[in-house]
């Protein structure tokens, strides 16, 4: 009984005081539907528009769970092989440097593991400019650590390779690709970049904000007249970027518009093993592949950066939490949960679900302080985000 009363005062206590973000929104659900949800505050502080849980917003590093579906896909399809050297997809070497005769496979990039590094924002790169350009700048590599030590290091630049990749199997621009075989068959509204997305979806963009500047999708419920990146006084023609050349365009990092409710159906085609609704979108093996650790934190097989320093156990393009001596719970309480954070232009977002109770959350909070160093990269407002969508959940 005592335990009992003590589980009910946690779940009554009040979240942990941090600066109020502009809109924190947040869904619990199960394997068979949503359970409950909370949004408040605002999608667009210009208008005043209050946030729901309807409303898409750049969701930062949980697009790349997405475009490892997408990967597993065409692996299903025999279109992909997890560990060729993707050299032979590209038509050009991928190689490190220090490390010329060691292949990079789709395993390595999906799992960061095949030394590839970030310098500044290298992995926006613009129109009329190629992936093979940008990595053939030498700190884009880990020169130290060759692909073969399975070292780990979060890099961004991985996903622009494999969507680079993904452009030379289909013949199809990503976007595009994405949203027709991994986003339409869970009937979720979402896209990378505007251009797929309903004008509904673009009506209800969650404007992000930074020291009171809007620093993302500003639309006043219109496609931004450009949709990737291009530099300043250059034409936005997108037939400059041939197919395969500029993965990075439509953001596989870290550019998916989705909302909230679209995540919940992400995590419930994950906790049903790749069917929702009736529909199958992944193999069981593939689910099961994605989601089990391809890496463990050894105490020297992994980067300590303010990236890396609370990954400590990672699949394909899914970190499991929390890890026992690793900064990497926030509130868990006792439950093992795979999923992906995101932090990126002042959102914190996060996708988890608890496999074996057949559970799962997802929130996203906007608005949020660049914090000061601390145990965790978990944010107080992303922490609060994921305690009060827990506590949604039946206990």
């Amino acid at each position: 009984m005592r335990a009992l009363v003590s589980i009910a005062l946690l779940l009554a206590a009040p979240a942990i005081a941090a600066p109020k973000p502009d809109a924190m929104v947040g869904i619990a659900f199960t394997s068979r539907g949503d359970v409950a949800s909370f949004a408040e505050g605002t999608a667009d502080p210009h208008s005043g528009r209050k946030v729901t849980i309807d409303d898409p917003a750049r969701i930062a590093s949980v697009s790349k769970m997405f475009v490892a579906i997408g990967v597993l896909k065409l692996v299903e399809r025999n279109r992909l092989d997890l560990d060729a050297d993707v050299s032979s997809y590209l038509g050009w070497p991928l190689r490190n440097p220090a490390h010329p005769e060691e292949a990079i496979s789709l395993r390595m990039l999906l799992s960061h593991t095949g030394s590839i590094r970030d310098h500044d924002d290298q992995y926006a790169i613009p129109l009329g400019t190629s992936v093979r350009e940008t990595l053939a700048n030498p700190t884009s590599w880990d020169l130290k650590h060759g692909p073969r030590e399975a070292y780990f290091a979060y890099s961004n630049m991985n996903f622009p390779i494999a969507a680079s990749v993904m452009e030379r199997v289909t013949g199809e621009r990503f976007d595009i690709w994405m949203r027709r075989e991994v986003l339409d068959p869970m009937r979720i509204d979402a896209c990378f970049n505007w251009p797929t997305c309903s004008d509904a979806a673009v009506a209800r963009a969650v404007v992000l904000m930074q020291d009171g500047k809007a620093v993302k999708d500003d639309l006043g419920g219109r496609r931004p007249d450009c949709p990737v990146l291009a530099k300043d006084g250059e034409a936005c023609d997108l037939s400059r970027s041939p197919l395969g050349e500029n993965g990075a365009l439509f953001g596989p990092q870290g550019g998916l518009r989705i909302s909230v409710r679209g995540l919940a159906r992400l995590g419930r085609m994950l906790l049903n093993r790749g069917e929702l609704d009736g529909v199958r979108v992944l193999s069981p093996m593939s689910v099961d592949l994605m989601l089990t650790p391809q890496w463990r934190f050894d105490g020297r097989n992994g980067a300590r950066d303010a990236e890396s320093a609370t990954i400590c156990s990672y699949g394909l393009s899914a970190q499991q939490i929390p890890t026992r001596g690793c900064a990497d719970d926030p509130g868990t309480r006792g439950a093992q949960f795979v999923g992906h954070a995101g932090d990126a232009y002042g959102l914190r977002s996060g996708i988890w679900i608890d496999r074996r109770r057949g559970r799962g959350i997802a929130y996203f909070a906007t608005g949020v302080p660049e914090d000061p160093p601390e145990l965790s990269t978990f944010s107080q407002a992303e922490r609060n985000a994921f305690r009060r969508s827990y506590a949604l959940l039946p206990h």
